[in-house]
């Protein structure tokens, strides 16, 4: 019965995944908005769409490919297979599962290799965002591969030998290490993580430096670290972003961002920034997630001892590795209902954040730098509205372009 209820659910988030593609499909062919008209000349507009139907087709085939992949391995065995190589290879709980979850991680990276290539040289590169080149491409692929193996090899590596030591306090001990962990990662990302891929250099003098320090100081927000990252190096989108808690905050701007906006519209985008930080909003997250993270690891906790779960697979034994790969599947539904409510929530944030930003008198600045992106973006400006409160993250520019206007 478990078998065929997680062939069932791999199949209905396929169908899920075909549904929302076709509703955004259709929905994009509608005119733009009065609000936003003038983003997009009608030749530009025509390219969008063009863009906009190749990625999504593109995006489209990966998911399928994905989909194939999943169900086969589950479907025929393979996960029993990895075990039986796992098993043979060592004795050891902790290297089993090392064994096991990179055969996993390899079935289902490997084919997904052509897509990234395709997407980044080819698509981006028709499109005139793509700056990789094949060294830089490959050299990426090659350190995030390596990232995975360690530090994804070493909290799984950790998480096994808990299991292993005690497993009646298993769902407790692994919440507080993945919570230490990810606590750890947040803090130290840009120190440890950012200089693998990208340049960070303190942004230098002058009118930009001093107008951005002026609007903090306005507001009160204490911020001494104004770094500009050389995303031009792999592409011309643009992006600005927070990171690090209390003392180790900085301010990271793209190289790109500062060629496509000015001083203003740059200052517009950090005062919607700094809005989520006077909010809360990055530790109200963390905490709603550590919550998350712990009811989730307490039903593994109880799953991990029912033998049917392993059996599912088409293994006879229960084990830490093979438990957990089939009930990261039968949890991935709750994980996409969460998904959506995260979603929601976030959306929330980022009304509140553009609130701040207009309160202080920026919210033209906001909404022009918001359109601009999007015209070099080539953004989607007409998504199907059950796809935005399914999926996005963000409010549509259009519902933020009339609120910031107001």
């Amino acid at each position: 019965m478990l078998y065929w209820i997680i062939i069932g659910i791999c199949l209905a988030e396929f169908a899920y995944t075909t549904l929302l593609f076709c509703l955004n499909n259709k929905s994009s062919h509608l005119p733009i908005p009065d609000v936003l008209v003038g983003i997009y000349t009608p030749a530009a507009y025509r390219r969008q769409q063009h863009y906009r139907r190749i990625n999504a087709r593109a995006g489209y085939l990966s998911t399928c490919l994905d989909t194939i992949i999943l169900v086969s391995l589950f479907a025929f065995g393979a996960f029993a297979l990895f075990d039986g190589w796992a098993r043979a290879i060592s004795p050891s709980p902790i290297l089993q599962s090392l064994v096991f979850f990179g055969f996993v991680y390899l079935a289902s990276w490997i084919p997904g290799i052509p897509f990234g290539i395709y997407d980044t040289f080819v698509i981006e590169e028709r499109f005139g965002f793509n700056r990789t080149t094949p060294r830089v491409y490959i050299a990426d692929q090659l350190k995030s591969l390596l990232l995975t193996v360690i530090l994804g090899g070493a909290i799984l590596s950790l998480l096994t030998w808990i299991y292993t030591l005690i497993p009646q306090w298993f769902w407790l001990l692994a919440w507080i290490a993945i919570t230490l962990f990810s606590l750890f990662i947040q803090f130290f990302y840009s120190d440890l993580i950012v200089p693998l891929f990208n340049r960070q250099t303190p942004l230098e003098e002058g009118s930009l430096r001093d107008e951005i320090e002026k609007f903090a100081a306005r507001v009160g927000f204490r911020i001494s670290n104004i770094y500009v990252i050389n995303g031009s190096k792999r592409s011309s989108h643009a992006n600005a972003y927070f990171t690090g808690y209390g003392p180790r905050k900085r301010i990271v701007l793209y190289d790109t961002l500062i060629e496509q906006l000015d001083s203003s519209e740059i200052v517009g985008v950090l005062a919607h920034e700094i809005g989520h930080y006077r909010h809360r909003h990055l530790y109200k997250s963390m905490v709603v997630s550590m919550a998350i993270q712990l009811v989730m690891l307490y039903v593994f906790g109880l799953v991990m001892q029912n033998p049917d779960v392993a059996q599912a697979a088409g293994h006879c034994f229960p084990s830490f590795h093979i438990n957990l790969m089939v009930f990261s599947l039968i949890y991935s539904p709750f994980s996409s209902l969460l998904s959506v409510a995260d979603n929601y929530m976030s959306r929330h944030y980022e009304w509140q954040a553009d609130e701040f930003a207009k309160a202080n008198g920026l919210g033209k600045d906001v909404a022009s730098a918001l359109k601009k992106m999007a015209s070099r973006n080539m953004s989607n400006l007409t998504p199907h509205p059950w796809v935005v409160r399914l999926q996005y993250s963000h409010p549509t520019l259009k519902d933020r372009v009339i609120h910031l206007s107001e």
